[in-house]
């Protein structure tokens, strides 16, 4: 006989699970007793709010394909853990809740810090339930994780806290930790299909996404055989390396002009483990082939003509093993050029001379002393272009919150980087707006000896959001932060705080940075720019006019962005 909370951190401990995230307290307190008990097996960070663990967890997963975990208390360290789980579900990352509830005798009489977990998380979880006996327990863990694997969702097993504490013998049950192997290959009709397309078509595209990352070597094989300039998504950041010859950079609002024409020019779109949204960028009318492991992405958010279900991997090297070799290169060498020239423009922002620090910049001190296989995790505002645009990536890997586009990610993702890959140098680019949200678990990192270089661009702004506001027309309200010193706040905590004014303090920061063995935080005080699109609109000039004469005639003033840049990127 054994308590039930041991046999279930036993069975984490059977599907490779070996940390996991959350805050101790009276509801949960009886399975953080076996935590404590397996601490060598199964180590508990604890954090200083829900809220980052659940971030961690889903950026875990994001970052190695294994399922992230995270736990709470019931009441309000379970509503915390939402918008992290919110985080998982829409970038499809496996992620396991236990969340705790008060005792079994008292679930449904209105206790102190009850809430309704089932109806809560009802939307979040592919999978939902609370045990309502022990015995129950092991088998619940076991169909959770399995079930948060097979649908890329988070499962949420809600545990009276109790239950933990019941003797138990697990000899009879009724699942198992094995997860089969589901990848599938298309039917060879369909993949027939697409050979005849690939071979008909004169200006075909590649749109790249996250799910091509475990395919970078075929993704450019491919490319290279079918003469096709390759676009990525913000998440495919990486999936072929931004300086490649045939990579066009990002697609949509932070991405390239030149993306945006190759889209508007060409006849075939193939699309590569992505189901990008933004339909104003892509082809308005243009056969498609669409490569996916789900099913359910396939030809929901473009009309394809052709999906292939499947891993990119093996599907790419079928496909580059059918087609012949593409003779006609002038579409693809028109892109090229064209990339070229921006490339150039690119070059020019990161090596201007300012009186202050600009982000291109510092971007460019930054990949100066990046790894090759460094991590980046990547908060969201104007810091998310910043890092898309002038970091060039090879064989790094870049986190980020794509599709819920949640601010304070970053640190959260930097944490759970760090301890997935402890010998890898790993960074967090934040805005001073998302840093300050999660601020509270910098001493998280440093508590657990976490060395990573969190960058934060300080301009004292809601960035972004002034920026959009100007671009409606608007002007800007309701944007303005105060002022905080984030070095001095890194050295309170235990950790190490440099705050950076020009670009030879910068390239003096990272060095040190860099042989630090706590974290650091790198607080650069950077000159507002606007995150000028690749492709500025009629639309988008129009409003952005609007906000200038209403400027002058409210204050007298007004910023104006780069003419030169706002032109070139005029279609």
């Amino acid at each position: 006989m054994a308590r039930t909370g041991e046999i279930m951190a036993e069975i984490l401990e059977k599907w490779e699970i070996d940390h996991l995230y959350g805050m101790p307290g009276d509801s949960i307190n009886e399975f953080v007793e076996e935590l404590r008990k397996a601490k060598n097996e199964l180590r508990f960070y604890q954090v200083r709010h829900e809220e980052v663990g659940a971030l961690a967890a889903s950026a875990y997963a994001k970052l190695t394909g294994k399922i992230g975990v995270c736990l709470s208390i019931a009441g309000p360290g379970a509503i915390h853990l939402l918008n992290g789980l919110y985080d998982a579900k829409a970038d499809g990352a496996p992620v396991l809740v236990l969340a705790g509830q008060v005792h079994s005798t008292q679930v449904g009489t209105d206790a102190f810090q009850e809430v309704n977990l089932e109806r809560m998380f009802d939307d979040v979880a592919v999978y939902n339930k609370r045990a309502e006996s022990h015995e129950q327990l092991p088998d619940m863990l076991n169909q959770a994780i399995r079930t948060a694997y097979a649908e890329n969702g988070v499962a949420v097993l809600i545990v009276p806290d109790d239950l933990f504490a019941e003797k138990a013998e697990w000899d009879q049950p009724l699942t198992s930790d094995i997860l089969a192997d589901t990848t599938g290959f298309p039917d060879q009709k369909d993949m027939k299909l697409a050979a005849e397309m690939i071979e008909r078509a004169k200006r075909p595209v590649i749109l790249a996404g996250k799910g091509a990352l475990g395919a970078k070597e075929e993704l450019a094989l491919f490319a290279e055989k079918i003469g096709a300039p390759v676009a990525v998504s913000l998440p495919g950041k990486g999936a072929i390396p931004d300086l490649h010859p045939h990579c066009l950079g990002h697609i949509g609002q932070l991405g390239t002009k030149q993306s945006y024409q190759a889209m508007q020019e060409t006849d075939l779109l193939i699309m590569i483990g992505t189901s990008y949204p933004y339909r104003e960028f892509l082809p308005d009318r243009a056969d498609a082939i669409q490569i996916d492991r789900e099913t359910k992405f396939i030809g929901k958010r473009y009309p394809v003509a052709c999906g292939l279900n499947g891993d990119s991997k093996r599907v790419l090297e079928a496909l580059t093993a059918t087609v012949s070799y593409k003779e006609d290169r002038k579409f693809l060498e028109e892109s090229q050029k064209r990339m070229k020239s921006w490339r150039k423009e690119i070059e020019k922002d990161k090596s201007e001379k300012t009186d202050q620090l600009m982000p291109p910049q510092v971007m460019a001190e930054v990949q100066q002393v990046l790894d090759d296989d460094a991590i980046l995790s990547v908060d969201v505002g104007n810091v998310t272009v910043w890092a898309a645009r002038y970091l060039d990536l090879d064989r790094q890997k870049m986190v980020i919150s794509s599709w819920l586009a949640t601010m304070g990610c970053g640190l959260p993702g930097a944490i759970a980087a760090k301890i997935a890959e402890p010998d890898k140098q790993v960074w967090a680019f934040c805005g001073d707006g998302g840093f300050s949200m999660v601020m509270h678990d910098f001493v998280t990192a440093v508590r657990y000896k976490l060395p990573i270089v969190i960058v934060i661009f300080n301009n004292q702004k809601l960035g972004m959001i002034h920026y959009e506001q100007q671009e409606m027309g608007h002007i800007e309200y309701g944007t303005e932060l105060g002022s905080i010193d984030f070095a001095k706040f890194a050295e309170a905590c235990g950790g190490i705080g440099a705050r950076i004014q020009n670009r030879e303090e910068m390239r003096l920061a990272l060095k040190q940075a860099l042989k630090a063995d706590k974290p650091v935080i790198l607080d650069v005080q950077v000159e507002e720019e606007p995150p000028l699109p690749g492709n500025i609109s009629y639309g988008q000039a129009i409003h952005y006019t609007e906000y200038m004469v209403k400027k002058f005639f409210s204050d007298k003033s007004v910023t104006i962005p780069p003419i030169g840049k706002s032109i070139k990127r005029l279609f």
